[in-house]
């Protein structure tokens, strides 16, 4: 059985956007393992706290990704 696991810092993405991750990650297994794999496909979407992510030695907030997403450089 095939288990896609997706880790974002909370509150980036909204209920509707995790839903069409889930959709779409599914989707793109089933193009690769076929149609039957469909109903034992899993997606597990795990979000982890504002600040507890790091990325080259920095802690990366909610707020950040956010400004990312805009265009607005870290920093």
């Amino acid at each position: 059985m095939p288990f896609v696991n997706v880790k974002l810092i909370e509150g980036v993405f909204s209920a509707d956007q995790k839903a069409d991750m889930i959709a779409k990650l599914t989707d793109t297994m089933v193009s690769i393992e076929g149609e039957n794999m469909r109903p034992v496909t899993w997606v597990v979407i795990e979000e982890v706290a504002s600040g507890e992510w790091g990325i080259g030695g920095n802690a990366l907030s909610t707020a950040d990704v956010k400004n990312l997403a805009a265009g607005i450089p870290a920093g």
